[in-house]
């Protein structure tokens, strides 16, 4: 079949809907990595184009984007971790995806030569990119002149090409950009991360992290030896800097021994920030979370957890009313002022240039949807600057005061927006034309009741062409993670972003598609988010998908015998529950990279676990997994896996598929040789979404469309 072709063999009322293709509502280009420079007004960030990956760039006052480098073809080659240098003339990045275990770094093009992972630096004004070093993260010297990254025990410092200049004709690419090679400046037991210069430069922070415990660190280069701050039994990181740099705020967790991932986070052992004095390594206590609710630390999308604002006040993420707000402390010790208003969530953070604000994003007042706000670090009435009905997130502000961001809406993918004087500019480039834009729907926002009467929010997504008195088909949608929100318009995660374009998709080809936000997701609470017995320790999350196969069966404009269920990797796993123990309910399913063991996949988690050592928590997560309901399962599956998956073992769906095969149920696979768990290539997400389509025509749409 055809990319989004319907068969000749299904009804004239569903092929009038199928107006366009799978390759055109993937036909987008997906903003992410917004950073602005540290001088004047100027942004970067990253398009991704049909997974062609290139750095974009726009200054003020004309705000005019253009591409900043010329990568070409979908080659699975992420590009992460924008800096600018500190007059802003140049960008340092890294292009590659994180290695696995085995020190390989995803090469889904399966190429001769196995693709590497370094950081790059580029001219803004323009020029070829040039390698400085073979890494997968780094930390710029306040003065632009040297980067650090970490590699096993070792920490390295490497010192910038004083110019952007490409190299010559002919020389390789990969050619080291410096005649002076990597500086070894300590070599520590465990593993470094965090690390963090000091504002004059001259020292560095960093995290040794030992299992058990973690401590903050110090190392002057050159200096022969490293000072730990305040060394401890607990897991201490998080180090952020004040602005004399003389003293180190970090966050001290105490360290409670889990089993597994599942282990309930709803109280703990409570949190706490601590400041220590650089030069002899003491610290004090400058505030600790209260027992009960809020004791467990819980942090935000940031690049780092605490922040040294302006008047010496240290800002923090915390949950001390159930809800994940920010929270500031001074320096010297007091109580938490709280930041943030209401029922909502934070999500990504930054401190402002002048230290005096935070920029953050959250679902305040409108739980489905995402906003930008600005708040004071000592406190005071919380501003939003993007009120509306779109989604926005990942904000940034400019020391010239301009506040970029993405947005999204129901209709508009993901793009890149400043706001200059109240109005927002775009900045990304147009949308191709192959974009259905006018055929997009605007999902409502749904609240139905688990098979336990728990609330659960959806997005609903109806056919633009419905007709009443006729019933169609539907499927339910499931995210992965679990700690995740599907939202009112296209996420702000890629692979979400993809997904939420496939249901655009099945609801233009005439299905009604319900996206759940099933228990233990973010976005509603802790409490939602540390649900009761989910996961391998009772799967609670399926009452939710019983709830929502339900509240679609009651519906009149669905049929209730042509309901399906897909989802990725935790939405695999709540796909193939529903197919093990309801396929009475749910006749069809696409399973991407799902969860079939528990016993098996938390090893992924946790190295040394062997469910021998665990009889009681072993049985419980074998129960609470789709393969110890196989004898139940009767409706088809499509099984979607790439078998270099980091995060999801290939031997889960190998190990499905046998135990299907061996039951007479029928199943049907699409195997991508050398993909990772979040599809690097953007042809594998639209042949996964194509192929899903077409299982489902197959599956779900034999029947006549009009209500008996």
């Amino acid at each position: 079949m055809a990319l989004g072709v319907v068969s000749a063999a299904a009804p004239a009322a569903l092929r009038a809907q199928a107006t366009f293709t799978v390759h055109d509502v993937m036909s987008f280009s997906f903003a992410s990595g917004l950073v602005a420079s540290p001088s004047g007004d100027r942004i970067a960030w990253v398009e991704n184009a049909e997974g062609e990956r290139n750095i974009w760039v726009a200054a003020g006052p004309a705000w005019e984007g253009r591409p900043l480098t010329s990568y070409r073809g979908d080659d699975g080659q992420e590009i992460t971790s924008l800096e600018f240098t500190p007059d802003g003339n140049r960008l340092l990045y890294v292009r590659g995806g994180a290695p696995n275990r085995q020190g390989e770094v995803p090469d889904p093009l399966s190429t001769v030569d196995e693709e590497g992972r370094a950081v790059w630096v580029v001219a803004v004004a323009g020029g070829e990119p040039r390698q400085l070093v073979d890494a997968g993260g780094f930390s710029l010297s306040p003065d632009g002149a040297r980067i650090a990254y970490a590699r096993g025990r070792d920490i390295h410092v490497v010192t910038l090409p004083t110019d952007a200049v490409p190299p010559a004709p002919g020389t390789a690419d990969a050619a080291p950009a410096t005649d002076a090679g990597p500086e070894r400046i300590a070599r520590i037991r465990g593993s470094a991360g965090s690390l963090t210069w000091s504002p004059d430069g001259t020292r560095l922070a960093f995290v040794s992290g030992r299992g058990d415990h973690a401590f903050v660190g110090v190392v002057t280069p050159g200096a022969p030896e490293v000072r730990y701050l305040d060394p401890s039994v607990a897991n201490d990181g998080s180090p952020a800097w004040s602005p004399d740099g003389r003293r180190i705020a970090f966050l001290r967790i105490p360290n409670e021994r889990v089993v597994h991932m599942f282990a309930p986070k709803r109280e703990a052992l409570p949190f706490s920030i601590r400041v220590a004095d650089v030069e002899t390594g003491h610290a004090t206590e400058v505030w600790k979370a209260n027992e009960g609710v809020g004791s467990a630390f819980s942090g935000i999308e940031a690049g780092s957890q605490l922040f040294w604002g302006a008047g010496d006040r240290i800002v923090f993420p915390w949950e001390g009313d159930g809800w994940k707000h920010l929270y500031s402390v001074p320096a010297t010790g007091g109580a938490a002022t709280p930041l943030t208003p209401g029922p909502g969530e934070v999500q990504f953070a930054t401190l402002a240039p002048d230290r005096r604000t935070v920029l953050y994003d959250a679902n305040h007042e409108d739980i489905d949807r995402k906003h930008v706000w600005r708040v004071p670090v000592e406190g005071g009435r919380a501003q939003i600057l993007t009120p509306g009905d779109g989604l926005e997130w990942g904000a940034v502000a400019t020391s010239g005061g301009a506040v970029a961001f993405h947005a999204s809406s129901a209709t508009e993918p993901a793009h890149t927006r400043v706001l200059v004087d109240g109005a927002a500019r775009r900045v990304s480039p147009d949308l191709p034309a192959t974009f259905p834009s006018d055929r997009m729907v605007k999902p409502e926002q749904v609240i139905f009741r688990a098979s336990d009467g728990m609330r659960i929010h959806g997005q609903l997504f109806l056919p633009p062409d419905a007709r009443p008195g006729e019933r169609y088909p539907a499927v339910l949608f499931f995210h992965g993670g679990s700690r995740r929100q599907m939202l009112l318009g296209f996420h702000h995660r890629g692979y979400y972003h993809n997904t939420y374009a496939m249901n655009q998709y099945l609801a233009n080809a005439g299905y009604v598609v319900l996206s759940v936000n099933y228990r233990s997701g973010i976005g509603y609470g802790m409490e939602f988010r540390e649900a009761l017995e989910y996961g391998a320790t009772g799967a609670s999350e399926f009452n939710d998908v019983m709830g929502a196969g339900l509240y679609l069966q009651s519906r009149p404009d669905v049929d209730p015998d042509r309901i399906g269920l897909w989802g990725g990797s935790y939405g695999g796993y709540l796909t193939a529950l529903g197919l093990a123990r309801a396929s009475d309910l749910f006749r069809a399913g696409v399973d991407i990279h799902g969860v079939h063991d528990w016993n098996v996949v938390m090893n992924g988690f946790r190295p040394d676990y062997e469910p021998e050592d665990y009889p009681e928590f072993s049985r419980l997560a074998f129960e609470s997994s789709p393969m110890a309901f196989l004898d139940g399962w009767r409706a088809p599956v499509l099984i979607i896996h790439g078998d270099d998956d980091r995060n999801v073992p290939f031997s889960e769906s190998v190990d499905l598929a046998e135990s299907l095969a061996k039951r007479g149920v029928e199943y049907e696979q699409l195997v991508f040789p050398d993909e990772v768990h979040g599809f690097l290539l953007h042809r594998n997400w639209v042949s996964a979404f194509a192929a899903s389509f077409d299982f489902f025509q197959r599956r779900l749409s034999a029947r006549p469309l009009s209500a008996p």
